[in-house]
């Protein structure tokens, strides 16, 4: 059974672990339209992705 030589310090259990918070997510402002989206997703409110139409968004009520 394989066990650790030597306790792992503080620091590098730390060093480890730095990679496994939780970041905010990032939204950025649409150049057609002004409103904050999520960067890589299609606009919901205009259906456009890339410059390019991907589907026809609902009418508002």
């Amino acid at each position: 059974m394989a066990v650790p030589k030597k306790k792992t310090s503080t620091s590098k259990r730390n060093m480890r672990r730095s990679h496994d918070a939780i970041s905010s997510k990032t939204y950025t402002e649409d150049k057609d339209s002004g409103e904050l989206r999520r960067t890589h997703h299609v606009d919901m409110t205009t259906g456009m992705y890339r410059g390019r139409q991907i589907f026809t968004p609902k009418d508002s009520i």
